[in-house]
């Protein structure tokens, strides 16, 4: 099973190729099942870590609160708690009531 890494300027995720199972034998064999289990169970593994990855839970932040210019990078995401805008892709702002996810686009920091 060959492991490959995606990563982007916030993030890494491991990205996992399906593996190569082991052929079936003409008859019955206990060791044949025993290998096919434990390079399934590692290939699903990968997967859920995989998964669980992509579930992170962004930062809560209120808007205020945000990382800078000097802070944040391209591609960084976070969630706000106080935003008065909600269209997706306007500047994100403060001083409302409305909980949107954010984007920081390496100028602003986008509601989506």
């Amino acid at each position: 099973m060959s492991t490959h890494i995606i990563t982007t300027e916030s993030s890494v995720l491991l990205k996992t190729r399906a593996p190569a199972l082991p052929y079936a034998p003409n008859q019955y064999d206990a060791d044949y099942h025993n290998q096919l289990n434990s390079v399934l169970r590692l290939y699903f593994n990968a997967i859920d870590q995989l998964i669980g990855q992509l579930n992170a839970k962004p930062v809560v932040y209120t808007f205020a609160t945000l990382p800078d210019a000097t802070q944040a990078q391209a591609g960084d995401r976070a969630y706000i708690t106080d935003s008065s805008v909600t269209t997706f892709y306007s500047n994100a702002a403060g001083g409302g009531a409305f909980g949107v996810p954010v984007f920081y686009n390496g100028t602003n920091w986008k509601v989506g």
